[in-house]
C-alpha cells in the first residue's frame, strides 16, 4: 500500500490573492436599491416565524422527557384523553343544567317583506315579484313575498304577491287596486 505524501505549496501553485473590491458610494447603493424588483419570489418569512415542533418523550436531557410535559398521574396524563368543549371534570355541565325553552319549527315560512310605502314610489301599475326584484325591493323573486300596510297608496295598483296583511288588503282595495295571491313554488 502506498502512502501519500502531502504536496508542497510552491509559489507557482499558491492561491492568488483576490483583487480588493472598491467600496460603493452612497449614491451607488441607493441607485442599486431602487433598481431591485420586489415580488412574491423575493419575500421571506421574518425570523422566528417557523418554530420547531416540540419533541416529546426523548429522555430526561431533552427538557421534555419522562412525563412528556403532561405532569404526573391522573386523567390528563393518560393516552387517549379527549374532552369535549364545556367538559367540567365529571360535574354536570352548564349546558345540561340550564332549562331548555322555545321551539324552532322546521317548516317555518320566511317572507320577504315589502311595505306599501315602497310600492307607492314605483311608477308601474302592475307589480309582480319580477318587478320587485328588478327594483331591489326583494332579493329573490322565487322566495315568498308578503305585502304589509305601512304607508299609504294614492293610485290604484294591481299587486301579485304570496301574502298580504289585513291592513294592506284594506288600503289597496280602498285605493281601487287589485290583489292577486300567488301560490308558493
Amino acid at each position: 500500500m502506498k502512502t501519500l505524501k502531502p504536496k508542497r505549496i510552491t509559489k507557482a501553485t499558491s492561491v492568488k490573492a483576490e483583487p480588493k473590491l472598491k467600496k460603493k458610494s452612497q449614491e451607488e447603493v441607493k441607485e442599486e436599491k431602487s433598481q431591485r424588483v420586489i415580488g412574491l419570489e423575493s419575500l421571506s418569512a421574518p425570523p422566528g416565524a417557523h418554530k420547531r415542533r416540540k419533541l416529546l418523550g426523548r429522555g430526561p436531557s431533552s427538557g421534555h422527557g419522562k412525563t412528556s410535559t403532561r405532569g404526573s398521574k391522573g386523567q390528563t396524563s393518560r393516552a387517549g384523553r379527549d374532552f369535549y368543549l364545556g367538559f367540567e371534570g365529571g360535574q354536570t355541565p352548564l349546558i345540561r343544567r340550564f332549562p331548555k325553552r322555545g321551539f324552532s319549527h322546521i317548516n317555518k315560512k320566511e317572507y320577504q317583506i315589502v311595505n306599501l310605502r315602497a310600492l307607492a314610489k314605483l311608477k308601474t301599475q302592475e307589480i309582480t315579484p319580477e318587478v320587485l326584484e328588478e327594483r331591489g325591493l326583494v332579493k329573490d323573486r322565487h322566495k315568498p313575498i308578503k305585502i304589509l300596510g305601512e304607508g299609504s297608496l294614492t293610485s290604484a295598483l294591481n299587486i301579485k304577491a304570496h301574502a298580504f296583511s289585513k291592513k294592506a288588503r284594506e288600503m289597496i282595495n280602498k285605493a281601487g287596486g287589485k290583489i292577486e295571491v300567488i301560490k308558493p313554488i
